[in-house]
């Protein structure tokens, strides 16, 4: 028996093994590509228990219809060996849950572990993954404080915590934790991406911009999902300041084309430049490639949130493929025994129909049907900014269908958050001017122009 990197008695029979699992649990928490060798590791050591559980785990984390066929033999490899320990034991069995699609009992069984080991910190990060899909803020928060004060040293911790914070919209406490985080480890990318998501919250987009691109170069070499998903929060407050031609750069050069046929990196690109043109920026032709690789996926239905994303991409440039989601995602509303059911029907099945008609044009219809979705888009997780691209849909369809007093109310709520940002100035003014309010509609191209001038 011996240590991981936090510690925890593991079973590894070689140093080879021991190393793999070391990479993978530093990996996953750092986003770093060498967690990827695990599997490798697995197959190199068949009878290996956590590191084999480990390999199945990361085959999860494809986010594909094939993830459990692929990950399964891993599971049974690892449920097979002998010599696993109490900890490891309760690890393979809460990958097991995932790989049967009971995500209720793989939650509890990380709360379990963290319980016992409050530096396993994997199973934290596994658990906050799945409290985040279905929108269960308070439950990451709970989850991520377990580990103090035993991880106390552990940068990771207080990054998840951050981000915990974050969501359940304690900003103050998030940036805390989110700087504590960076004091550890500068370049701990999750306590970036939560001070982005705190900045944003509170309309400091400036500073937000500045942070982001002084702390980019650390960005680089990780997974495409974080190097993509911190340039991603980076373009939004380019998009904020007017800054057309950065969040084009930033787009084609740390945005998409990193790893096209990743689930997060195409919803990353989908929601971008969906922002995009809501914003007024020219994209060209960029909708094609993102649509010929969510076209791939079939009728993927792993998550409502990245279906919707997929659906949104398929119906924008016309392909037929749009059809075929919109059946699977009726379809997965209609097993009523699933534990994400209310999600499917009651939330991402009407948010669907809003999509597929706001493509067409039909306004009145994509409005009344993402009006009932919006107030519980949280269901089918994401984080608020990320859910943001279905607000800014839904206020697209109100200012195209000329409803004026209706698109003011929701500009100026987000001004609350924004205040100065560009696209929601114009958008106002020309909603202001519409509504015969020339005074308001003058103050709001003014700071519109505020901001450019200063950006």
């Amino acid at each position: 028996m011996t240590q991981d990197l936090y510690g925890l008695e593991t079973t590894a029979s070689r140093p080879e093994t021991l190393q793999a699992i070391n990479d993978f649990i530093h990996g996953f928490l750092s986003y770093q590509p060498k967690a990827a060798g695990v599997i490798a590791a697995a197959d190199a050591d068949p009878e290996g228990p956590l590191v084999n559980a480990y390999a199945a785990l990361l085959w999860m984390f494809l986010e594909h219809p094939i993830a459990p066929e692929k990950a399964r033999p891993y599971l049974e490899r690892a449920t097979a060996a002998t010599g696993a320990n109490a900890r490891e034991q309760e690890v393979i069995r809460a990958v097991g849950h995932w790989i049967d699609g009971d995500v209720p009992a793989l939650v509890a069984a990380c709360d379990a572990i963290t319980d016992k080991w409050p530096r396993d910190l994997a199973m934290l990060k596994l658990a906050q993954y799945h409290l985040f899909n279905t929108g269960d803020a308070a439950g990451m928060l709970r989850l991520a404080l377990k580990s103090l004060p035993e991880a106390e040293d552990i940068a990771y911790a207080h990054g998840m915590i951050a981000f915990g914070y974050e969501q359940c919209h304690l900003l103050d406490r998030a940036e805390a934790a989110a700087r504590r985080a960076m004091e550890l480890r500068h370049d701990e990318p999750w306590a970036h991406h939560a001070l982005a998501h705190v900045m944003l919250t509170q309309g400091r987009v400036a500073e937000g911009a500045r942070f982001m691109e002084s702390v980019a170069v650390t960005w680089t070499d990780l997974n495409s999902f974080m190097r993509s998903h911190n340039w991603w929060h980076l373009a939004l407050f380019y998009l904020s300041q007017g800054r057309h031609a950065d969040v084009r750069a930033a787009y084609d050069q740390h945005i998409w084309g990193l790893e096209k046929d990743y689930s997060q990196d195409q919803v990353g690109a989908v929601s971008l430049l969906a922002r995009m043109e809501f914003a007024g920026v020219d994209v060209g032709d960029r909708w094609g490639d993102v649509a010929d690789h969510v076209a791939a996926r079939g009728a993927d239905t792993v998550s409502p949130f990245l279906t919707l994303q997929y659906l949104y991409a398929l119906c924008r440039t016309g392909r037929p493929e749009a059809a075929e989601m919109l059946s699977a995602i009726k379809a997965r509303a209609a097993e009523t025994t699933a534990h994400d059911h209310a999600a499917w029907a009651e939330v991402a099945l009407p948010a669907a129909r809003g999509i597929a008609a706001h493509a067409k044009g039909d306004w009145a219809t994509a409005i009344r049907e993402l009006g009932m979705a919006l107030p519980r888009m949280a269901e089918c997780g994401g984080s608020h900014a990320q859910r943001d691209l279905f607000e800014q849909i839904h206020l697209d369809a109100l200012v195209r269908d000329g409803r004026a007093s209706a698109a003011q109310q929701v500009l100026e709520m987000r001004r609350t958050y924004d205040p100065d940002g560009v696209p929601l100035n114009l958008m106002l003014g020309a909603v202001y001017e519409k509504s015969g309010l020339p005074d308001l509609a003058a103050q709001a191209r003014a700071r519109a122009e505020r901001t450019l001038a200063g950006a």
